[in-house]
């Protein structure tokens, strides 16, 4: 819908400037009033309203540093044990893409490298990048950091592929009876990576990001 003709907007037209609020859960509009209390429910789902998350900052940092310090063991420690006729071997998530790479299959190695090194890095770098700009009430590419915050949210899916492969590696190796796997210490911490980066990004308002020098206080 166009405005009037020689009508300009300067400022973009916000829901909580409008007095509307949106659950988080299903979606629904609803408008605030008066009788509106802060631990309201959505007529639709139940769901708790609020205008934002409470916390949102502090509990993303919490969580988000709780991956890193998880990350480093999980890279470090190994994450899989394999028996076979030469002996047993232990194996790191590096070691196993070095394994598969040396071995030419090279798109196995390229997708556990992606999902084990890269996706969790790049959701500590974006993570990161949304903390500070927010604390530091930044108002500049808003899209590209709303954006980025959904990367974020569809990367996170990924990230279990590792310990997807563990589990098929050794379930192959049980059943062909060519050795057996079983996994090591690795493997836990890498979940907790998962675990934390997930529940850091679930903890990050991204509503944030558009509050700060928009015209209206909030």
């Amino acid at each position: 819908m166009g405005s009037p003709k020689g009508f300009r907007v300067s400022t973009p037209v916000r829901a909580v400037t409008l007095g509307l609020l949106a659950c988080q859960t299903c979606g629904l509009v609803v408008r605030r009033s008066p009788i509106l209390a802060a631990s309201s429910s959505c007529p639709r789902c139940t769901a708790l309203l609020r205008e934002r998350r409470p916390g949102s900052i502090e509990n993303t940092l919490a969580w988000l540093l709780a991956g890193v310090i998880l990350y480093i063991p999980s890279n470090l420690l190994p994450v899989i044990y394999v028996t076979g006729v030469g002996g047993g071997e232990e194996s790191t998530i590096l070691r196993g893409v070095l394994e598969f790479w040396k071995s030419g299959a090279w798109d196995i190695a390229a997708l556990i490298f992606t999902a084990s090194v890269a996706v969790p890095a790049t959701k500590f770098l974006a993570l990161g990048v949304l903390i500070w700009t927010v604390h530091r009430d930044s108002s500049r590419a808003r899209r590209q950091r709303t954006a980025l915050y959904r990367l974020v949210e569809i990367i996170g899916y990924w990230s279990m592929l590792d310990v997807v492969v563990v589990a098929l590696t050794a379930a192959l190796l049980n059943f062909k009876a060519f050795g057996t796997a079983e996994p090591r210490l690795g493997i836990v911490f890498f979940c907790g990576v998962v675990v934390t980066t997930m529940i850091a990004a679930l903890s990050f308002d991204p509503r944030l990001i558009w509050d700060k020098g928009c015209g209206d206080g909030h």
